[in-house]
């Protein structure tokens, strides 16, 4: 799953994401990828369902990277319990994404299959994103 093994403390507080994120809104490593356009949370169940629905509409081929990683956890109190007594127990993790961030990279298939990937991994995710490609720099001709 992506969450971490050990972290330096149990419990954190949740924040809120907002703000643009600059150094992780550039291709990195493939040719396509999926960017947020909106700032929210998303759980590492929804990352690892949109990576199973990506993997599976590009059958196996290719790569694929995930750029996001569930690192802050979620405490929930049990149902029907009295008010005071702590916080309650880690239940799930959860990552802060920003605007323009990069969540998922491609490499190795067709623009076409890339994006039908893109379109079934925006539905598994619950807001909106965004499919980039890759483009050659313009090469500046020495006169």
């Amino acid at each position: 799953m992506h969450y971490p093994k050990q972290t330096k403390f149990r419990k954190y507080q949740k924040g809120f994401a907002s703000g643009c994120k600059p150094e992780g809104s550039k291709l990195s490593f493939g040719k396509f990828g999926i960017k947020s356009l909106e700032a929210t949370r998303v759980s590492s169940q929804v990352i690892e369902a949109t990576r199973r629905t990506i993997s599976r509409k590009l059958k196996r081929s290719g790569q694929i990277w995930v750029r996001v990683f569930a690192d802050i956890p979620v405490s929930q109190k049990p149902a029907e319990v009295r008010m005071g007594k702590g916080k309650g127990q880690p239940s799930f993790w959860i990552a802060r994404v920003q605007t323009g961030q990069l969540l998922f990279e491609m490499d190795g298939v067709s623009l076409q299959n890339a994006q039908q990937a893109a379109i079934l991994a925006s539905h598994k995710l619950g807001f909106r994103t965004k499919f980039v490609q890759w483009v050659e720099p313009l090469q500046i001709q020495k006169q």
